[in-house]
């Protein structure tokens, strides 16, 4: 017999966080994310998002084993944005066990129906900078830190519970020549937008100096991703919780913030080096050695991380994205890096893939939002 209870203390909470560090201990594709960090998003002393979100999650137990967690989350600036009444779910892992998960979501949709929800949707988290989306194409393919692994049996679940696909995400591996014409092409590209639209990029060479930029990097994230799939503005709060997260592990040869003639952003590109070797060796535990294997990973390593870009949608295909991806590949060119990794994209954001027309490119992952209308009296 399975039994869900609510997570109250400390101590389920961090036994919810742990679970699919035990699930998928023997499974090399898996990453673990920073765990720090996911117990401070189910802690509303530690996340901002809980002024607009009423959140709860839930751990599954058999013969006092836990056979699975999910968590519960209602945003209420989502809902009002996007004129829906929908409730998230959110980190879910179970064992491959019907009854385990049925009771689990059962769990999410009855506390859907105690806040009056008329449909259940996700994987997706309190910010669209949160993990989102479950895993349908690349189970042989390690994930990054920042996204979901999952098993197959997942999807089967799923559909077995009445939810269907919302929508996709997909991610790239790409390709970084060294030399040749594709690099000299999009050089030649973005010097031809900095001049013709008087444009610079400016010159940041340690973490303190990317300070002055950090408010403009999340308006202009707040302005470009305001279309996107369930995304809801960022405030000043979760700004820096944001900031705090990531950037100890931004390297300055893969950052790029494009400027006006008023030193006004006008696009930006964050990339680090791949960390996932090293929150694989700590089990994403950054103390007491995980940050040195985190710095180590910085500066021994072939594969980026893409984290964010944005173009300010006035010079959106004018080739100031050139400039960006000049800047980043040039630095991926002097320190021998051969590869990128993008996070997920949506499937139908043509403006974002076309970013990566000049190069070879693989189209790995797939990951899906799935959604259940609930049944109302």
């Amino acid at each position: 017999m399975v039994t869900v209870k609510r997570v109250e203390s400390k101590a389920d909470r961090r036994r919810f966080v742990d679970f699919p560090n035990q699930l998928y201990k023997d499974n090399p594709n898996f990453v673990p994310a920073t765990y720090g960090d996911d117990l401070s998003d189910w802690d509303p002393k530690t996340n901002p998002a809980f002024s607009y979100c009423d959140a709860q999650c839930f751990l599954a137990y058999r013969n006092g084993d836990i056979v699975g967690r999910i968590g519960a989350i209602l945003s209420h600036r989502a809902n009002e944005k996007w004129n829906t009444s929908r409730m998230r779910f959110s980190q879910v892992d179970f064992i491959d066990d019907p009854e385990v998960s049925a009771a689990l979501f059962q769990a999410v949709e009855d506390f859907a129906r105690e806040k009056g929800c008329k449909q259940v949707h996700g994987p997706l988290g309190f910010t669209d900078l949160d993990r989102e989306g479950m895993l349908v194409e690349g189970y042989d393919r390690r994930s990054l830190f920042f996204t979901y692994y999952n098993a197959p049996y997942y999807n089967q679940h799923l559909e077995q519970l009445g939810y269907h696909k919302d929508t996709d995400w997909i991610e790239f591996r790409i390709n970084l020549p060294q030399d040749g014409p594709i690099p000299q092409r999009i050089h030649n590209i973005a010097q031809w937008a900095l001049k013709t639209h008087k444009l610079h990029v400016a010159k940041v060479r340690t973490h303190l100096g990317v300070a002055p930029y950090v408010k403009q990097v999340f308006d202009l994230v707040n302005i470009g991703y305001a279309h996107l799939y369930g995304v809801v503005e960022l405030d000043e709060k979760q700004i820096k919780r944001y900031v705090n997260k990531f950037l100890p592990m931004i390297n300055m040869d893969y950052t790029c913030f494009v400027m006006d003639e008023n030193e006004r952003i006008v696009a930006f590109g964050v990339c680090a080096p791949s960390m996932e070797s090293a929150f694989q060796a700590s089990r994403g535990r950054l103390f007491p050695t995980g940050a040195f294997r985190v710095l180590w990973n910085m500066y021994h390593n072939d594969t980026l991380d893409m984290f964010l870009t944005a173009v300010l949608p006035e010079y959106q295909g004018l080739g100031v994205n050139a400039i960006v991806m000049d800047t980043l590949l040039q630095g991926a060119i002097r320190n021998g890096i051969q590869y990128a990794e993008t996070g997920p994209m949506l499937e139908w954001n043509d403006k974002i893939h076309a970013q990566f027309r000049f190069f070879e490119t693989e189209q790995h992952k797939r990951r899906r939002c799935y959604i259940k209308d609930l049944p109302q009296d």
